[in-house]
Order: C-alpha cells, then structure tokens, then sequence
C-alpha cells in the first residue's frame, strides 16, 4: 500500500460533460458558450448534431465506465479513496460534487482532468472551474490539486499504440505497411498557439506512438475548429489533409487516430465517423479510426500511478521521449489564454497555482464538445 504522505482522501474526475437527451442539449450549449461572443446560428449548428444521436453525448456514460475502472484499480492495489466525479458543462456539475465531497468531510482531493496535453481548456480552465466550485461550496470546502499533464506518460502512449495497432489490423494485410497515420486533435487559434507546448506536446505524442508501432508515415492534423473564418487555426484541418492526400496521388489507407482526445465523444463521433469517413468515401480512400484510450487497462493504470506518485513523492515521476515531466503544480502564468491572465485572483485565492516553471500553454474554443 502507498504511504499517504500528503494525506488525500478522495479522487475527483473532472471532465466537460455532455447533454443525454435533447432537451438537455440547449441547455448544455448554453453553459458552454456562456461569456462568449458566438453566433446563436452556430450554436444551433452543433445542437443539430447532438439530436441526429438523440441529444444524447457518450461521453457521460465513458465517464461512468472509467470511474467504475478506476475505483477496481484503486481497490486492488490498497488505495482505499473514494472517487468523485464533476463536469464542466453538465450533471454532475462540480459545484454539485463540491458541495457532497465537503458533506462527506473530504478534506483534501487530487482531481484528474480527462484532458493529456496543457492548453487553457484542458488544463487552466479547468482549475478555475474548481476554484469557482470551491468558492459556491464556501468555508470547508475541500483543497483539489490537480495531477500533472500526462501526454508523454508511458502508459498513455502504449494505450495510445495499441489502440492504432488495432485499428491497422482491421485493414487488409496488404494495405497496412503503406497505411498513413494521421493523428488529430482540437485546433486551438494560432495566436494562442505561439510560444506554447500544446503543438509540440501532440507532435512529441504522435511520434512516440509511431515509433512504438516501428512506423514512419505520420502527420498530426486538426479537427473541430469554431472561430470566425478570419481568425487563423492550428492547421492542416483533417477534412483539407485528406483531399490533399489524394491530391497528390497517395492510395494507401489512412488510420485516423484521435490521439488528442481520451474518450469517444461526440467530437470524435461527428467529425471523424462521420465527415472524415464521407469525405474518404468521397475519394476512394480506405479508411479506419484507431479508438482513444477510453478504459484501456494501462490507461486506468496509469491514473492510479499518477495518483500514487503525488501520494508518495519518493515514487518516480515518468515520462518517455524528449519532453520533460510536467510539472506537479501549475506555474502562476500557465496556459493563459492570451496575453493576460484569466482568473488569476481566484485561483491564488483558492491554492491552486503555484511553484514550478511549467511555460505557458494554449487555449481555445470548444464548442459543445469534450476536452
């Protein structure tokens, strides 16, 4: 059993959230956009895409499932702490769970994020979500220290290459050794990308998944972008890629893998099942989507030693590849949207931000999508 040396009691799963039936998805968009200039037409561009499932994301119910993983791992290896969950966007909100944890005389949490790379929406925005929830749960609320970024863990990127492993074997003998990896995740405007790791973090990711697999035809692109048509993107967009793949007489199969997202949500669902699959369709392109990491064992193994190592700061911090290990704690000025700081006061106030240089991150919009 590991030594409880910073005395944590509780484990707390913060995620986006998603709607479960329609009339859940208004609301849900509400939520998300609130605070932001977005054209109401846009909105109801997304909410469409919510009701061709029946307003309902998965990407609640794979909260459930990694929660139910999560506390088998805890279990078998003695780590006896209760695991709470709280979203962003939707039930359970975390100032719901804030509020229960405070009632259930938690003192002290470690919160993982369901979000691999920094960036101000998977990291920093998430923190201030906490430290708001904090504040609504008021006097004793519990302290939450959130785990490290966990991109370049081995066991993220062995999950990672297994997941695209399994998706090569779904093509033809024939056509995998020629196969084009080409790993996607959220596009972030390029003025929030500047002098920030989140680009460097995927490319770092892709590579070690490929390496992994002994491959070297890969490209990272980007999906899901919701800025104004002038405002420049992280690009290329996987939907462009592909046509410029074909463009230049490539044949081979592409594996599309998601490798910026954790769980198959609607984002994934929308963007790659559907449009990136029609356009391939379009081509007479073979393609596959690899699955994201979802409950992957040496996934959920990997959370369980992320929580051990802030338990017991004797226990090493892993990391493979070229990129350092993240940082603990979250710098002052990391993963700023912009130029300024967002929220600083209120993350001071609450605890969360403290030593260690961690560099600045990204950030953008996601719209009515998952972390």
């Amino acid at each position: 059993m590991i030594a409880n040396e910073l005395k944590y009691d509780a484990v707390l799963v913060t995620s986006f959230g998603g709607p479960e039936k329609n009339e859940d998805v208004m609301p849900f968009l509400e939520n998300v956009l609130r605070g932001k200039n977005v054209p109401r037409e846009r909105m109801l561009q997304v909410a469409a895409h919510y009701y061709q499932f029946g307003g309902k994301s998965p990407i609640n119910e794979q909260n459930r499932r990694l929660i139910a993983a999560l506390e088998r791992e805890l279990a078998e290896h003695g780590l006896e702490l209760p695991v709470y969950w709280g979203n962003r966007n939707w039930h359970p909100m975390l100032a719901e769970t804030l509020v229960q944890m405070k009632r259930d005389g938690v003192r002290r949490a470690l919160a993982f994020v369901t979000s691999a790379y920094s960036s101000y929406s998977g990291c920093r925005q998430y923190r201030e979500n906490i430290a708001a929830a904090q504040a609504a749960a008021g006097e004793g609320a519990p302290v939450v220290d959130k785990l490290r970024v966990f991109h370049n863990h081995p066991g993220f990127v062995e999950a990672l290459a297994e997941r695209v492993n399994d998706a090569l074997r779904l093509l033809p003998e024939e056509q995998r050794a020629s196969a084009q990896l080409v790993y996607t995740a959220h596009s972030i405007p390029a003025a929030m990308a500047q002098g920030c790791d989140y680009a460097e973090q995927l490319r770092e990711t892709g590579r070690l998944v490929a390496e992994r697999l002994g491959r070297e035809n890969w490209q990272v692109v980007y999906q899901s972008r919701s800025g104004a048509p002038t405002q420049p993107w992280l690009e290329p967009d996987v939907l462009d890629y592909l046509r410029e793949y074909k463009a230049q007489g490539n044949e081979a199969a592409v594996v599309i893998a998601p490798i910026g997202f954790v769980s198959d949500h609607m984002e994934v669902i929308f963007d790659l099942d559907m449009q990136a699959k029609a356009v391939c369709d379009e081509l007479g392109l073979t393609m596959v989507r690899a699955a994201t990491v979802g409950t992957h064992p040496r996934f959920i193994r990997m959370i369980r030693e992320l929580i051990g190592e802030r338990m017991d700061p004797s226990l090493p911090r892993r990391a493979c590849g070229v990129l350092p290990v993240r940082p603990d704690f979250c710098p002052v000025d990391c993963c700023l949207p912009g130029a300024r700081p967002v929220g600083a006061g209120r993350l001071r106030s609450a605890g969360l931000e403290t030593r260690s240089d961690g560099g600045t991150c990204p950030g953008g919009l996601r719209l009515g999508v998952g972390p």
